[in-house]
Formats: structure tokens, sequence, C-alpha cells
């Protein structure tokens, strides 16, 4: 499992091919110089419930990977978290659908 940690203080895991992915998004998004909201569900283990951040470009992002090899990239799951983060609701981790 790799880890985001937001400011510092905030973080949450995700497997490596999801934060991978995630990251690919998060930099777009900011290199254009787009802001937006970051949503995730929370783990039960720790209550449950969720967590949104605002991020920007003077945001503190830690992406740690688990594993050091980088995973090879699904365009279609790109498509599809991109179109989250370009909503009002924000970006939010979806299902990985098939490539192609």
């Amino acid at each position: 499992m790799g880890k985001l940690i937001y400011e510092g203080k905030i973080s949450t895991e995700f497997t490596d091919r999801a934060l991978h992915h995630l990251q690919l998004v998060i930099s777009s998004k900011l290199r254009r110089g787009e802001p937006f909201t970051f949503t995730w569900r929370e783990d039960a283990s720790i209550g449950g419930g969720r967590t949104a951040v605002w991020i920007n470009a003077g945001s503190d992002l830690v992406f740690k990977y688990r594993d050091s090899r980088q995973v090879p990239i699904n365009p279609a799951w790109i498509e599809a978290l991109a179109f989250t983060a370009n909503a009002p609701t924000g970006l939010y981790l979806v299902h990985e659908p098939e490539d192609g």
C-alpha cells in the first residue's frame, strides 16, 4: 500500500497502482493551475467516514510508494479520475475500468 500525505498531517493509504493514477491526475490539474477538492473514504478501522481536502499549487503533498517499480498506466482510469476531478464534487477514487 502506498500513502498520500497532505500538509504533513493528514494521510491515507491506496494501492500503489491507484496512488500512481491519482498522482498523474493531481499533477496534471496542478500544472494547469486548477485547484480542486479531493475526497476519500476512511477505513472502518479508524472510524470510517470520509475526508475532503482542498488541493492547490501551494499544497504540500507526498506520494509514498511501497514498491519502487512504476505500474503500467491505464488511460481509461486516468480519464475516469480526471472526469471526477473536473466535476463540482471534485476528485475521488473510482474503480479501475478495463483499458480500451
